[in-house]
């Protein structure tokens, strides 16, 4: 039969059809639209999402061909769910606790980054956590075998990780040898002290070259803890197909005494570390909640913009595509959204460390610089920055930015060497060359960060 093709029709010869839907696997769509596909041995049924801007049309089912005209289409071979609800036997088999707890030490490991009574034994006991010790408010945290700084970085090389973990030990020991002694003093080049905000602002609390500590630590936590577990370590395939996972998973071989598999485990810890804090992990997209300071906070910023809008239920939609692929055993359908978190995760640092640069080059051509907010922009865009080397390219499977690339990057926006007092002299030129250079990465530009 002839058919008037929109962008492109699929054509589904059914005794190939099974093959064939195991390898399409195109993003996007809201919809839901079902088509049984019978052959000679099995009646299959396909999950297809459709953008609802488009239109989709059955021109003709015969015994041997589905003929569909279509705009922007998904086409899989096993259903997904609508929010991150997995059930075996009336049971949930998701399960990321431990990361809730990893990201709850966290935050609270940040936030005592503003209280000037915190000690830097304390701060380092909590990075490094140990099994009873009464290290943070919470007796469940204290109670806990979790602990930050063993997930911290670790996906890399031994030197790396060490490097990594260092960095965040040195800022947490500057802010408690020389933020919290001048809590009272203001700052100025040089010296360490408050800056409050023009108009009766915020007080910010920064170091002698205008770094507040506890946003370096709390941005670049993003990427070394978050970004890192979860792209560099959970979705990876050497991590999901460890050990017999692959045969266990098509068998549905279950953890001995638990309702999920290995595999399947491994997804959810890898979901938990960007909704461990939703205020409900189930639908986050719609309930995200406040409790959260690391990625979920930033995923919500970035969707928020114009430029970036859908960003929030794109990653979602991914985590619960290769989640519903896992459960099906199809490996190849659960890369590939493996593939689209990580590039979708990494915009999200990409977007606000080039959002908070530029906010701060801004700031600095003001007429009366308002340095209070340009050091905060600027602070939270070093963390960001800092986390551009967790970030993973799937094409390439690569970071977008290396850790010498980033580190290079750090001394142009925040240069210490000589006479030179970070912030207080860093250019206009060289935060706005570092913006440009991040967006284009990504694919975006500096007029959208």
């Amino acid at each position: 039969m002839d058919s008037i093709i929109s962008k492109f029709a699929i054509v589904l010869q059914t005794k190939n059809s099974m093959n064939l839907l195991k390898q399409i696997f195109i993003y996007g769509g809201t919809a839901s639209l079902i088509f049984l596909l019978s052959c000679e041995e099995e009646t299959v049924t396909v999950t297809e999402e459709v953008i609802v801007t488009d239109t989709v049309t059955v021109i003709e089912t015969e015994t041997d061909t589905v003929t569909v005209i279509e705009t922007d289409t998904v086409l899989i071979g096993f259903a997904v769910p609508e929010t991150y609800l997995f059930t075996r036997d009336g049971d949930t088999t998701v399960s990321y606790s431990g990361q809730t707890t990893r990201l709850k030490m966290a935050k609270e490991m940040v936030n005592a980054l503003k209280d000037e009574t915190t000690t830097i034994a304390q701060l380092l006991a909590m990075f490094d956590h140990q099994e009873g010790a009464s290290d943070f408010s919470d007796a469940d945290l204290n109670a806990s075998s979790k602990q930050i700084k063993n997930k911290t970085g670790n996906n890399g090389t031994a030197t790396n990780a060490a490097a990594i973990r260092a960095d965040l030990e040195a800022w947490m020991t500057n802010q408690v040898d020389s933020v919290f002694p001048a809590w009272t003093d203001e700052a100025s080049k040089g010296l360490a002290g408050y800056i409050q905000e023009a108009g009766g602002g915020s007080t910010r609390y920064v170091n002698q070259n205008g770094l507040e500590n506890n946003q370096a630590v709390n941005k670049a936590l993003i990427g070394a803890l978050v970004a890192d577990q979860v792209l560099n370590g959970y979705l990876t395939p050497e991590k999901l197909n460890s050990g017999t996972n692959e045969a266990d998973q098509a068998a549905q071989t279950k953890v001995d005494g638990k309702s999920y598999t290995n595999m399947e485990h491994y997804w959810d810890e890898g979901y938990g570390y960007i909704y461990g804090l939703a205020a409900d992990g189930i639908d986050p997209v719609t309930t995200p909640g406040n409790d959260d300071i690391f990625m979920l906070k930033y995923i919500g910023k970035v969707d928020s913009d114009p430029d970036f809008a859908g960003t929030a239920d794109e990653l979602n939609r991914a985590f619960r595509e290769g989640r519903a692929a896992v459960i099906e055993a199809e490996f190849e359908a659960r890369d590939a959204a493996a593939h689209h978190i990580a590039k979708t995760a990494s915009l999200v640092i990409g977007v606000r460390a080039a959002h908070y640069l530029k906010a701060g080059q801004i700031g600095l051509a003001a007429t009366s610089v308002d340095y209070a907010s340009v050091f905060h922009d600027l602070s939270e865009g070093f963390g960001f920055v800092y986390s551009l080397q967790f970030t993973l390219n799937p094409e390439t499977g690569a970071p977008y930015f290396s850790r010498e690339e980033v580190m290079e990057m750090l001394s142009k926006i925040y240069p210490t060497t000589g006479d030179m007092r970070g912030f207080w002299d860093v250019t206009q030129s060289d935060l706005q060359e570092a913006a440009t250079t991040i967006a284009t990465a990504f694919g975006f530009t500096y007029e959208n960060a």
